[in-house]
Order: C-alpha cells, then sequence, then structure tokens
C-alpha cells in the first residue's frame, strides 16, 4: 500500500452539490432484517460449528486460511461469513460472549461502508470486532475511533484477546502519550483512538511533511532520501475508521474546526483583553449593540461602532491603536460578557477556562476560542490570560473523515441526519433490528411555566420514585442546572450523585452505578454514553431505571440519548420530560409562542402539556436544527475555500 493512503476529494460544482443533497433527501433509509440476512446468518452457523470443534492452538491457522482467502477473492459474502464465525467463536471462548445475529448484521453493515444505527445497549463495541478483525485478516489498518479515552481504553483492553488469538496486533492511542508510543500504536493492525488525537496526529504528520502529502512524494523521500521525514509521521494513511458515537463526531462537533497552533509572545496583550473588557461594560444593549442569542453573537450598532472607533487607544498602544483591532475585540468582550456563561460553556478549575461541550457535557481539554475570546473569558475570569494563538495547520471533521478510503460508523440516533450523512460523507444509514423487544414506555411531558416550578416537580417526582426503589436518572443541560438541582434535593434530604463535566474521571463509575435500588443520578448530556446500566432482578420487577429530562434540546437526538439510557436489551423501563417555558431552547427559538402557551398554561395546564407543548418543541428544534445544519454547511464552505488555496499555494494545510 501507498505509505501514506488517503481519498482525495475532487472539488464538486453547484450542480454535483445539488444533486447529491437531492439524491441524500429522496433516498430511503434502508432497515436490515434477519430474513434479508438469512443465507448469510446461515452460513455463519455452519461454518460457526466447524470452528467450535477447533482445538485452541489451531484458531491462529483457521485464521491465516482465512487471510488467504480474503487476499484471493476479497469480502466476497461466503469468505466475510467464515470470518464473522471465526471471530464470533473467538469471543465465545476468550470473552464469554456470542454475537447474536442482529450483530452479525450490523458488522456486516459497517464492513459495508454504512453507519449503522443500533439502539442503546445492543453490544456496539463487540459488533465493530466483527468488521475491524476481518479488515485487518485482509491487510488493511483499521481504526476504532471513540469519543473518549476511557471508552478507546476499556474497548482496546477488553477485545485484545480476541485479536492477538487470530493473530492481531491492538494498538491504543491516548491524550499525552509520547510520540513514539502513538506512532507503534497506529503501526498495529487495529488501533483504538478518540476522533480529537487522530485528528491531531494527522494535522501533525501534516506539517512534518509540509506539503508532500503524495504517496510517490513520500516513497521518494524514504527511498532516496535520509527517512528522517518518514520516521516522523505518527499514522500509516487513512485506510478504515469505524466511528462510534458517529453522530456526535461527524455532525455535533463538525462546526468547529481542529487547529493545531503556537503561543505568541505579545506583553501588552493582557492590557488590551481588559481595555476591551471595561469598554465593552459601558455600551448599552439596544443602543450600542445588539444580541443575536439564536446565532450566539452580537454585533455593534453604527453608533457603538462610532464610540469604538473614536476611543482615545495611546493609553494602551499596540494593536489596541488598529481601529479594525478594537472593534473585533470589543465585539468579542461583549460576547465573552453577555453570551458566553460559566458553568454552562465553560468552567474554571486550577485557575483556568476550560470549555464545555454542549453536546456531550465534557471537558475539552487543551481546546481554546479564538479571534481572543477566550483571553477575554480568562481576563472576564480573573485568569491567567494565555497568549495569542498563531494557526500553523487545521481541518475540519467533514474534511478529515471524507479522506478515509473506507468509512463506517455506528450511534443509536441517526435517524434525523441521514440526509446530511449521506450527503456530506457518503454514509448511508441502516437501521439494525433489536435483540429483544424494546419495553422502553414514555410517561409523556409536563411543561410547567417557570424553571421554579420544574425544579419543584423534579424534586417531588423523585421522592415518589425512591418509595418504589426505582432508580432514577436525571438529564441536565448544563453543569450550572446540575448544581441548582443538586442543591434543591440536597434541601429535601434527596441523597443523589451528580455527573457533569467536574466529574468526568468518574463518569463510567457513576453511570455504571447508576441502576441500583433508590440511586438517584443527576447527570449533563454525558450520561456515559458507551457504558452500560446493569439492573439487579429486583428493579427489573420494580419497573426498572427512570430516566427524566430537564430540557429539551436543540437536536431532538440528544433527547433520544437520554431516553436510551433506561430498557436496554428488553430491560423495563421509562422515562419523561420535565420542562420550563424559561428554557433557554423556548427562549432563544420560539419566544413568541412560549409567551402564548404560557399564557394557556394559567388556565388549562394539561391542554399546554399536550398539543400546544409538542408544537413549541417542534417548532423550536427545528429552527435550532436548521440553523446548525446551516453553520455546518458554511463551515464547510470556509473549509473548501482554504483547502483550495492552500492547494493552489502548495502550502501545508
Amino acid at each position: 500500500m501507498m505509505p501514506f493512503a488517503e481519498r482525495r476529494r475532487e472539488t464538486a460544482s453547484f450542480l454535483d452539490d445539488a444533486l447529491t443533497r437531492v439524491q441524500a433527501k429522496v433516498k430511503r433509509r434502508p432497515s436490515m432484517t434477519l430474513n434479508g440476512f438469512r443465507t448469510f446468518l446461515e452460513d455463519v452457523e455452519r461454518f460457526g460449528d466447524e470452528y467450535q470443534t477447533l482445538a485452541d492452538d489451531s484458531i491462529s491457522v483457521a485464521a491465516e486460511k482465512i487471510k488467504l482467502a480474503l487476499s484471493r477473492e476479497g469480502l466476497a459474502e461466503s469468505i466475510v461469513a467464515r470470518s464473522f464465525a471465526l471471530i464470533r467463536e473467538c469471543s465465545q471462548r476468550l470473552l464469554g460472549m456470542q454475537h447474536h445475529p442482529v450483530q452479525l448484521i450490523g458488522g456486516y453493515a459497517l464492513l459495508k461502508g454504512r453507519l449503522a444505527e443500533m439502539e442503546t445497549g445492543e453490544g456496539k463495541t463487540l459488533t465493530a470486532l466483527l468488521p475491524a478483525a476481518t479488515a485487518a485478516l485482509a491487510g488493511v489498518p483499521v481504526h476504532i475511533v471513540t469519543v473518549n479515552d476511557y471508552l478507546a481504553q476499556r474497548d482496546a483492553d477488553q477485545l485484545r484477546p480476541v485479536y492477538e488469538n487470530l493473530g492481531l496486533t491492538v494498538g491504543l492511542v491516548l491524550h499525552g502519550q509520547d510520540p513514539s508510543v502513538r506512532s507503534a500504536a497506529y503501526a498495529c493492525d487495529v488501533a483504538y483512538c478518540t476522533n480529537k488525537e487522530l485528528t491531531f496526529d494527522y494535522l501533525r504528520d501534516t506539517i512534518a511533511l509540509r506539503g508532500r502529502r503524495s504517496g510517490a512524494r513520500v516513497l521518494l523521500d524514504k527511498t532516496i532520501g535520509d527517512g528522517q521525514q518518514a520516521s516522523q509521521l505518527l499514522l500509516r494513511g487513512l485506510h478504515f475508521a469505524i466511528v462510534d458515537e458517529a453522530d456526535s463526531v461527524l455532525v455535533d462537533e463538525a462546526r468547529t474546526p481542529l487547529i493545531i497552533s503556537r503561543e505568541t509572545d505579545d506583553p501588552a496583550a493582557t492590557e488590551i483583553y481588559r481595555a476591551a473588557l471595561d469598554l465593552a461594560k459601558g455600551l448599552r444593549a439596544g443602543e450600542h449593540y445588539r444580541l443575536l442569542g439564536s446565532e450566539r453573537a452580537v454585533r455593534l450598532t453604527e453608533r457603538g461602532r462610532a464610540l469604538v472607533a473614536g476611543t482615545d487607544a495611546s493609553a494602551v498602544g499596540g494593536l489596541w491603536a488598529s481601529r479594525r483591532v478594537r472593534l473585533e475585540l470589543v465585539e468579542q468582550a461583549l460576547s465573552a460578557l453577555h453570551l458566553f456563561k460559566r458553568d454552562v460553556h465553560y468552567i474554571v478549575t486550577d485557575g483556568k477556562v476550560q470549555i464545555v461541550d454542549e453536546y456531550t457535557g465534557r471537558v475539552m481539554a487543551d481546546r481554546s476560542w479564538e479571534r481572543g475570546l477566550h483571553q477575554l473569558v480568562e481576563t472576564k475570569e480573573g485568569c491567567k490570560t494565555t497568549g495569542r494563538r498563531e494557526t500553523l495547520a487545521q481541518i475540519t471533521y467533514q474534511r478529515f473523515f471524507r479522506r478515509y478510503l473506507w468509512l463506517a460508523g455506528m450511534t443509536g440516533t441517526a435517524a434525523e441526519i441521514s440526509t446530511e450523512l449521506q450527503e456530506v460523507y457518503g454514509l448511508e444509514v441502516v437501521r439494525i433490528p433489536t435483540h429483544r423487544g424494546v419495553q422502553r414506555r414514555n410517561v409523556g411531558v409536563y411543561l410547567c411555566r417557570t424553571a421554579e416550578e420544574k425544579w419543584r416537580k423534579v424534586a417531588a417526582h423523585v421522592r415518589e420514585l425512591r418509595k418504589l426503589g426505582r432508580p432514577v436518572l436525571i438529564g441536565t443541560r448544563s453543569v450550572e442546572a446540575s448544581e441548582q438541582l443538586s442543591a434543591l434535593l440536597n434541601s429535601h434530604g434527596l441523597g443523589h450523585t451528580v455527573l457533569n463535566a467536574r466529574q468526568d474521571a468518574e463518569e463510567a463509575a457513576i453511570v455504571a452505578a447508576a441502576g441500583e435500588a433508590g440511586r438517584v443520578t443527576v447527570a449533563t448530556n454525558m450520561a456515559g454514553r458507551g457504558t452500560d446500566i446493569r439492573l439487579a432482578q429486583s428493579i427489573v420487577q420494580s419497573g426498572g431505571l427512570h430516566v427524566v429530562l430537564t430540557e429539551f434540546h436543540e437536536s431532538a437526538r440528544i433527547d433520544r440519548q437520554l431516553f436510551g439510557r433506561c430498557a436496554r436489551q428488553g430491560d423495563p423501563g421509562s422515562f419523561e420530560a420535565i420542562v420550563s417555558l424559561e428554557d433557554e431552547l423556548f427562549r432563544r427559538y420560539a419566544r413568541v409562542l412560549a409567551r402564548i402557551v404560557y399564557a394557556i398554561a394559567l388556565g388549562r395546564p394539561e391542554l399546554a402539556s399536550g398539543l400546544f407543548c409538542r408544537l413549541l418543541r417542534w417548532l423550536a428544534q427545528h429552527s435550532a436544527e436548521n440553523r446548525n445544519l446551516a453553520a455546518r454547511r458554511q463551515t464547510m464552505k470556509q473549509d473548501a475555500k482554504l483547502e483550495k488555496a492552500l492547494a493552489f499555494a502548495g502550502a501545508p494545510e
């Protein structure tokens, strides 16, 4: 294979993009059924019966035969069935877990470059083992991409015995590893990593290659050069990626480019940021600036621009003397003051401002906002100001993952974004049936007029459910909300555990225990995606885990993710939403309708919680999702322009 394999996407015309978008919208989302794969499943069973008789030391011999067959015939269905049967037998012997038929179907979908939508708790980790090991036996380097270090390490450690029994090597890439360790991990047949670490390593290789991306050029350097250039590379190329929690990685995090930068030294910077904040504090909303809440942006009015432009800049000097810089920094300072809230958009830990991912609720370590915003937030919070950063290389997830020669993904929530995934990544979403029937019960929605009323209602429900011995998982949208609810529960004598960005190190342990009798867990969006909540038999008999959503999210998928924490693998469970007309989603995206529903709720609360609440939720989420989709498309356009400009200049990305 080429020393650095990756797909180069040709620049599409406007007509090409339009036709792709139409095709993605009209294409039906197929559902893979047991009947449609009866022959394949029968072949797996037949080969499985054959492999059950093998001695343990004969597994590696069978794996070598499959390797040869894959190299000769490729991914022919009969060879894949034989491979899956051997992998399943190894898993049964070494892990005590045998793949269910629906997991075999999911694995086949991944091997064919699809995005498998599998219900929460259906065993995506074990499913990914099938295509990953099969592709690796075929000689294709595989990256299994997860959303955090804990999941990457857990999955690699758990499945390592199976890979090694098949004669395959497994690598693990974690934050903070030495480059030599990372390079060795990527050199393995299968490498487990996070989306962020993988993409940053690709950017580091981009910098190291200094524009020599073609396979022929790298091979030439390696052959007649001193070899140092090739030895600096971490990756072997972008061959086959299986992306777990694909909706989060490929869509939710796709609005913000990943940037490698270096800190620049500017002694006057702290004074400039302080001057910008001081000036911004003296401006009046409506007169000098307008808050564009739905866009999370601030714009100076003509009067505001004139005031800032006419400010005496001689006392500060430096870049502050530039009219353009002053205008930009004051707008950013207004954003820092009015749009970015502590314990909602960021937390302060050990004197550092750390960004909180609004979709996952996790801290985004080593990430910072651009154009001085991060430094202005630091100044606002009285933290030490970091230096402004100079961009060395950048890329978006859209551009990065489209460069894989072979891409697949898994998630429990892809229906709402199937069109976008097809349009952007060429990923067809297929629905995988569940192993057992789903017993998840929707208790309904209770719409409160005020946030205070909402929290009282939540506390009352928690008290009732604890009397029944049922565990409760309560989802909140921010660190601030989780801690506000925690204080209320404490005042009512209701013991509980909190999971937010401050406790992310204990995430797996907290979520794993969330199914214990009488346990109450308050969690932000993170809610332990990827971690099983196991129920004792007594909990199953009492009705299972109950999930309470306390605020609708901008995407209905995030709501579904939280609801999916209950009733896994045929267990019973229930969920409900207790929300308020003062919630951010309604205030930002359906302010007028929210006021109308508020008036209705005064006399007919049951009516407000029914039809009008459904209408309000649909309107707000539809508006938010359309705006977010437009932002992602704009990011893609800017990304394409950047790529074209860099290619023209012969510069690294």
